[in-house]
């Protein structure tokens, strides 16, 4: 079936209102839109139930990283400027692995990426030695990755996690590939070739995804994958395709192509008005919405030690109504900053964006967090000094 931007962002509202939503194995189609500042001493009631009122606070704030979130970013950085008029909050998407490098090197206060700090990669330990004091992963977007596609005469379709590894590394090469048919009984397809679309920047979005491709189809991934040692990252590991950078190279890409094929953070595929299929991860095939993301979300573990939010998600999960292909974005932060006015703009803006911000999320193409890990966020966050 194929939506408008109003449907889309009506029906991602509806999701969340929901207790529960029938999954259906059709396509849907989107659209939605993607930074300056906020600060007083006053507070300010917050339209969260389960948030403090917010502490308005001054100066200016630097930050880099994800551009999965930089939608709600922008957002944000709006609405808290307009709540806490004095203070200046800048946010640079250039991507995951940009942010978290700017972190380290202390020249942001704190940065956003889809995967948290790695210890074997020694992040955790070069971001506590810029802290001086311990530095926390904190969840505070839920952004579902797209499978955008753009092709002629084509509206619904239905991927598997052994068709999206053919897809995306190669082997599957023409839209009516009859390893695609098969999956897409009724759906008339093109002879199209197919033109995937990929990070060519270091991005979480690309990790995610080929963590969930080595997660849901293992096997699949060590054969396809253009060498059998590559592991998931920052850095795409496939060799075809055409490299974009940030989420809106990809969309702009995918919407430029006919045959094309790209992974894409949600809020941008409903920006650029691009179908996106439904995945079929073993448990029956499953839209894209905000409901469907947040069940698998909702399922996630807690890995982090004491204020320290890092999350361990279920790609593989099999369960009825969930999306399995997710992204959690982090705010990456200082549990105590050497300057104490940088530590307390900090700590207000993020009791923004996990209180009334998550409020807003809805309306762009993303999910809140769940209501138990929201809780976790706002007590960690309390602490930021």
């Amino acid at each position: 079936m194929k939506l408008t931007r109003t449907g889309v962002l009506a029906g991602l509202t509806a999701g969340l209102i929901a207790v529960t939503l029938t999954a259906c194995s059709s396509s849907s189609k989107s659209t939605d839109k993607s930074s300056a500042a906020g600060g007083s001493s006053s507070a300010v009631a917050s339209s969260s139930s389960s948030a403090p009122a917010l502490k308005c606070a001054t100066g200016t704030l630097n930050s880099d990283g994800s551009t999965a979130q930089q939608n709600a970013m922008t957002q944000w950085i709006k609405d808290y400027q307009n709540k806490c008029p004095g203070s200046t909050i800048n946010y640079s998407g250039g991507g995951s692995g940009q942010g978290i490098t700017d972190f380290k090197g202390g020249k942001v206060d704190f940065a956003g990426s889809d995967a948290a700090l790695s210890a074997a990669k020694g992040e955790t330990t070069a971001a506590t030695a810029r802290c001086g004091s311990a530095a926390l992963d904190l969840p505070m977007v839920v952004g579902p990755v797209a499978i955008a596609f753009n092709v002629k005469g084509v509206s619904k379709l239905t991927v598997t996690p052994a068709l999206l590894n053919q897809i995306f590394y190669g082997k599957v090469t023409t839209w009516n590939d009859p390893a695609i048919a098969a999956v897409n009984k009724g759906v008339t397809l093109p002879s199209t070739p197919i033109t995937v679309f990929y990070r060519s920047d270091q991005s979480g979005t690309t990790q995610n995804f080929e963590t969930y491709l080595q997660a849901a189809d293992a096997a699949g991934y060590s054969a396809d994958v253009a060498a059998a040692s590559q592991t998931p990252s920052k850095v795409w590991n496939g060799t075809v395709g055409q490299g974009k950078s940030g989420s809106q190279g990809v969309q702009q890409g995918i919407q430029g192509a006919d045959g094309a094929i790209g992974y894409i953070e949600y809020s941008f595929a409903v920006n650029g008005g691009l179908n996106t299929a439904a995945v079929d991860n073993g448990g029956g095939a499953v839209d894209l919405s905000a409901t469907s993301a947040g069940k698998a979300v909702g399922a996630a573990q807690v890995v982090g030690t004491g204020d320290d939010l890092s999350l361990k998600l279920d790609y593989a999960t099999k369960a009825a109504g969930a999306y399995p292909i997710i992204l959690v974005t982090y705010e990456i932060a200082c549990t105590k900053y050497a300057n104490p006015t940088q530590g307390a703009l900090v700590q207000s803006f993020l009791s923004y964006t996990s209180g009334a911000g998550q409020d807003s999320l809805k309306q762009l193409g993303y999910a809140p967090l769940p209501s138990d890990l929201l809780a976790k966020v706002q007590a960690s966050v309390a602490k930021i000094s």
